[in-house]
């Protein structure tokens, strides 16, 4: 019987918190990425994600060493491509992949020369970015990766 009692309260639990999970992901599919996210190599490289208009997610890059150097961009998460705030003739568009990862597509000029795909953390606290640059053809140049922390408050 206690054994019983204690299942039912886990699952209870269990089924509380894929609810909240799933809530949250369909109110704003950035909520979990909400936050400052430090480069794990590069302390002059930090990604700040907050809330835009509702549903979407507005990117800021950063060097704390360049205060200059900022860029920014939003995003609905509709594939949209939307101007980049810092970098001339460059557009960003968004895609969900599922619920932790998300497609970055970078356009400069009207060319599409990189995708980013970005995947959170089963807990939430790391983000791993794999950096897909192309030609102007779309022939696959060079993979990068990113590991940025979630930083604590």
């Amino acid at each position: 019987m206690r054994v019983r009692m204690l299942l039912s309260v886990c699952a209870a639990a269990l089924t509380a918190v894929l609810v909240s999970a799933t809530s949250s992901w369909a109110q704003n599919p950035g909520a979990t990425r909400f936050g400052v996210w430090d480069n794990s190599t590069n302390p002059n490289n930090v990604m700040t994600y907050e809330p835009y208009e509702g549903d979407g997610m507005k990117i800021t890059v950063s060097n704390p060493s360049d205060p200059k150097a900022t860029w920014s961009y939003v995003t609905k998460f509709d594939g949209v491509f939307r101007p980049v705030t810092g970098q001339q003739n460059s557009e960003t568009a968004v895609e969900i992949i599922d619920a932790k990862s998300t497609r970055i597509l970078n356009k400069r000029d009207g060319i599409v020369y990189q995708v980013v795909i970005n995947t959170l953390s089963a807990d939430n606290n790391t983000i791993n970015n794999e950096y897909i640059r192309m030609d102007k053809a779309g022939k696959i140049t060079g993979v990068t990766h990113v590991t940025y922390i979630r930083r604590k408050k």
